[in-house]
């Protein structure tokens, strides 16, 4: 039987293939026992569908086993610790939110808002504590996308605002002080401090994940918001056909000037499957986002098809997610959170904010 310096010193090199980097170094490894015969090895999971799991842990396995252990004697436990930005003195606000994720797209009706709201739901779906913040001032979606609250947004003894809670999520949006029918007319400062008070004066709590769903284009809230929080990546939105390419290739040049890493590209609307007769016609032509990731040197993270379920999810305000979760268009928005938050965690863990020199092992 292997002694616990013995399996602690068979795991130094095990490597975490996202950011190519040791266990022991981003931390991961959080200790090794050995009882009655067996190895428990104890790891700590950086994000919510973690997408390298699988890979640590059969290299563990065989570290180990190559050291002396027997193959049916080792037991691995993982616990989620969702790994977060470091914030930056001269943006302290939100400091309960550990990654901000912005959802962004080129041009209008592209379906960024379907894409924000189920990616939000699917990041709860895998584990996370997720919030949704509709910053879409002159166009709020998220009011009837999500539907009746469980609990409405409301202000404490502090007169801090609780945020909504729709399916489990934090929610926030202009369009719940508005009449449904009513429009936002105002400029841009008008905007800046409507987007500052919703960060600074809403207790969005501790959450794992604040996804945000910026307005489309290039404008005021994008330059705000950029200036105001830490946004930790940005997860673009187009449809294939060139026309929309074409604004989403502004929009990725603004998170570049304004030093907002991009987390991926979701090709919406790619392809219509006949529930008929099974037929595939490419409406919106298809594979233009997937070229777009390929020049962007970026992560493609999915296509959406048009599909009836979603749009239908998000007009009766239960999103595809969790109003057919088992479902295939589920798990598409489950594959691209996964994508999101590994991209993102990888991306952390790469950085300077884990330093080798803190590393324990019990």
């Amino acid at each position: 039987m292997i002694s616990e310096e013995q399996a602690r010193e068979a795991l130094r090199e095990v490597k975490d293939p996202g950011p190519n980097k040791k266990l022991g170094e981003v931390r991961l490894l959080k200790g090794v026992v050995i009882e009655a015969g067996r190895v428990r090895v104890e790891l700590e999971q950086p994000a919510v569908g973690y997408l390298y799991k699988d890979d640590i842990a059969n290299a563990v396995q065989n570290a180990l086993i190559s050291a002396g252990a027997a193959p049916g004697s080792i037991d691995i436990q993982w616990t989620l610790n969702v790994v977060g930005r470091v914030a930056k003195p001269d943006q302290p606000r939100l400091p309960g939110v550990k990654n901000i994720i912005a959802v962004a797209a080129g041009k209008g009706g592209v379906g960024k808002s379907t894409v924000a709201s189920n990616l939000a739901l699917a990041l709860q779906k895998l584990g996370g504590r997720v919030g949704l913040y509709d910053a879409d001032v002159y166009g709020p979606s998220m009011p009837t996308m999500l539907g009746p609250p469980e609990l409405a947004a409301s202000t404490d003894a502090s007169k801090k605002i609780i945020p909504a809670v729709h399916h489990g999520l934090k929610v926030m949006s202009v369009g719940f002080f508005i009449e449904r029918e009513g429009a936002v007319v105002w400029r841009g400062p008008m905007v800046h401090k409507l987007l500052q008070q919703f960060l600074e004066d809403v207790d969005w709590g501790t959450l794992d994940y604040l996804v945000m769903d910026l307005p489309p284009g290039t404008g005021d809230a994008q330059l705000s918001l950029s200036q105001l929080v830490p946004i930790s990546g940005a997860v673009m939105v187009t449809t294939p056909q060139e026309v929309a390419i074409i604004d989403v290739i502004k929009a990725i040049a603004m998170f570049k000037k304004v030093e907002i890493p991009l987390l991926g590209i979701v090709e919406n609307m790619s392809g219509y499957v006949c529930p008929s007769c099974g037929h595939h016609d490419d409406i919106f032509s298809r594979g233009g986002g997937r070229k777009l990731a390929q020049d962007e040197n970026t992560m493609f993270l999915g296509e959406v098809p048009i599909e009836g379920k979603i749009r239908y999810g998000g007009d009766v305000g239960r999103p595809v997610v969790v109003g057919a979760p088992d479902g295939v268009h589920a798990k598409v928005f489950l594959e691209i959170a996964a994508k999101v938050a590994t991209k993102l965690a990888t991306q952390l863990l790469s950085g300077p904010r884990r330093s080798p020199g803190l590393v324990t092992i019990k």
